[in-house]
């Protein structure tokens, strides 16, 4: 599992670097930045792609056992994903403020800017975007194979771009979920 999150969380994190200006430079420039950057990295970055990919193998796992149906199955994972993506955001950035001082040292600042720092996340504007994105991309299959199955269910027949359309569109609702529910926080 960690494997997997890392082949998600890295090519995100490399487009990130990427197109983000300041992080390539700054990252170069300086030990002290390049540390920090890699501690939350594997602090806050990693276990929450682990954490939300693991909920999606699981739910996977019992829709290929046929121990949940499709459509329940993907009114699950939304909630599930975002849930624990939050969830995870707000006890982290807390311990990351006591343990290392993140925040000011202080975990009620960390707490505070949890929301705004996920709201943005839906735009690639913080490092939490790499984070959704790498858990999103990571359900693309997840997706393509719910809708799949819904929809051959009544019997129809699925071309392979509509499942990328639908597991597109779902993502999309995902980070607008997220985003609003974030702004509520």
């Amino acid at each position: 599992m960690a494997l997997l999150s890392l082949a998600g969380l890295m090519p995100v994190l490399a487009l990130y670097i990427a197109l983000v200006p300041g992080p390539g430079g700054h990252l170069g420039g300086s030990g002290t930045a390049l540390g920090r950057f890699v501690r939350q990295i594997v602090t806050n970055g990693l276990p929450v792609v682990f954490v939300v990919n693991a909920l999606g193998l699981i739910l996977f796992a019992k829709l290929r056992a046929r121990r949940i149906a499709p459509l329940h199955a993907l009114a699950l994972d939304i909630p599930a994903r975002i849930g624990a993506f939050v969830g995870l955001h707000l006890a982290i950035y807390p311990a990351s403020a006591m343990l290392f001082g993140s925040f000011g040292g202080d975990p009620v600042q960390a707490l505070r800017v949890t929301g705004p720092t996920l709201a943005q996340s839906a735009g690639f504007g913080n490092l939490s975007g790499v984070y959704l994105y790498a858990t999103l991309i990571s359900a693309l299959p997840l997706h393509m194979a719910l809708v799949g199955q819904v929809l051959g269910q009544q019997h129809r027949t699925v071309t392979a771009h509509a499942l990328i359309a639908a597991a597109l569109l779902i993502f999309a609702a995902q980070a607008l979920f997220l985003t609003v529910l974030a702004a509520l926080l």
